[in-house]
This record gives structure tokens, sequence and C-alpha cells, in this order.
């Protein structure tokens, strides 16, 4: 059962990972004419109509009352750092670039399920979590050069951001519903940062209308599977496939921003993925062995 519930919530991200890709394109778009504060607050304010339509359509109202309320502040709170951290820093950053320092947040991941969540990590998970650290420190050179530029450090603190709320959520999973998740982490970001951004609020262009759509809708849509990805895998499980990220950065520099990465991206990505890979192929043998 274990297994068929990481597989399912691996089978989750992968579908999370191109919808937060998309909605990544269009944050930086934004980024390129609003305050970050500002860009965080029109992702939620963007993507509120869509999830209380969801709710409605789930009949879900009754439930969203019922939940742990303090894990739902700091998840807003969380939220609302990690939008306006990797805005900030996808602003002058290449997508590729921005999606290599933050893969460090699965290796948090890991790190805190063991102690936090008491999950157990074979040896197999950990040599391939750690393979993939290796390719993110070959895209980033041995050097590490500009992870530590403003923008770098940005999305470093976003990562950490996002592992936190990750487990947050595998914290709350068994009492609050994937509903009231995704509800109230709308609702807090886009009062909370729609608050600390008014006094610096700039008049959003007609001609900005199509990105905001589309981070509505892509927002939306990986908001909902990433929440049913951790809510049924292991954390630890489920973390590594969030490096096929790369692939999708890379892929969208180009076409957007005719952005080319170098071979050290290229092998880097391609170690990461691999890694990823082999977790699915474990994932899949485990299923077998364990079926009646």
């Amino acid at each position: 059962m274990a297994s068929r519930d990481n597989l399912r919530g691996i089978t989750a991200m992968l579908l999370a990972v191109p919808a937060f890709s998309f909605m990544d394109a269009g944050l930086k778009m934004l980024a390129q004419h609003y305050p970050a504060m500002e860009v965080a607050a029109l992702r939620a304010f963007a993507s509120l109509p869509l999830v209380i339509a969801y709710v409605a359509w789930r009949g879900a109202f009754p439930t969203l009352w019922r939940v742990r309320w303090r894990w739902h502040l700091l998840r807003g709170v969380l939220g609302i750092g990690m939008l306006f951290l990797f805005t900030f820093g996808l602003r002058t950053l290449p997508m590729a670039e921005a999606y290599s320092l933050s893969f460090i947040a699965p290796i948090l991941i890991t790190a805190m399920s063991v102690p936090v969540l008491r999950e157990k990590v074979d040896r197999g998970r950990w040599v391939a979590v750690f393979v993939g650290l290796a390719g993110v420190l070959v895209v980033l050179r041995p050097t590490g050069a500009g992870m530590f530029s403003l923008a770098g450090l940005a999305i470093l603190g976003a990562a950490f951001c996002y592992a936190s709320s990750a487990i947050v959520v595998r914290l709350v999973n068994k009492t609050d519903s994937s509903e009231s998740l995704v509800f109230w982490l709308m609702i807090f970001v886009a009062t909370g940062a729609g608050t600390m951004a008014a006094p610096n609020w700039t008049a959003v262009r007609l001609d900005d209308a199509w990105i905001l759509l589309g981070v509505a809708v892509f927002g939306f849509a990986g908001q909902l599977t990433i929440t049913e990805a951790f809510r049924h895998g292991q954390a630890s499980v489920i973390a590594p496939f969030e490096y096929t990220a790369l692939a999708w950065g890379i892929g969208l520099d180009w076409m957007l921003w005719k952005a080319v990465p170098d071979h050290a991206t290229l092998l880097g990505g391609a170690i990461i993925i691999a890694s990823g890979v082999y977790l699915i192929r474990k994932e899949k043998v485990r299923e077998i062995t364990l079926a009646p």
C-alpha cells in the first residue's frame, strides 16, 4: 500500500512540475514590471476565483473550518516568503539557474522528514538524492560562482520556505482536507502579500492580463497536484522528482528568452534526471515485490 501511495504521489509531482514551470515563466515576465511582493500577491489573487470554484464544486466549504489553524497560518507565511524570494531572484536569473539553486529543497525535505516526520529513508534513496545534488553542483560549477549573489540567496531562501511548507502538508494531511490546504494558502498569501505590497502598488497593465490568466490557471493546477503528491507519498520519495523542473526551465529559457544552456548545465541536468528515473524504477520494483 505504501509503495502504491508513493507511485500516486510521484505521478502527481510529475504533473505539478510543468504546471509550476509555466507559472514561473509568467512570474518572471511580471517581475520585469512589478515589485516582487506585488507579483506574489497577484499570483494569489489571480488563482482565488479558481480555488473558490473548485471548493464549491467539491462541496467542501464545510470542511474549510475544521482545520489546525496554526499550521495553515505558518504555511501562509512560508508561502508569502517563498513567492516573494523566488520572484525576486527570478527577475535577474535564468529559469534553469534559478531551478538549479532551488534543487536544494528536496535535500532539505529529505533531511527534515527523518526527525520531524519519523520517515525511514533507505540507503538507495539517499544515494539517488545525493547523486541528484551532485548534478546540481555540476550545473553550479565547482566554484559555486553566483551562488552567493543577492538573487541566488533569495532563491535559496525560497527553497527553504518551500521545503518547510511541504513538511507542514505532511503533518496535517491526516486531519485537514486537500481543499482546505489549497484554499487557506491562497487566502493567506493574497491577504498578507497584498497588504505588504499595497504601499508601493503599481497599476497592472492591460497587456499583462493574459500573463495573469496563465499564472492563475497553471498555478492552480500545480497547487492541486503538488498538494496531492505530498498527501499520498512519503516526502523523502516525492521530493527528488522536482529535479525534472530543470528540463522545463531549460526549454522555457530557450523558447521565451533565447537563452541556451551550456554543457555543464546539460550534464548536470542529465545526472539529476537520471537520479529521478532510478527512484521511479525502484518504486515500481517495490510495488511488484509487495503485490499479493
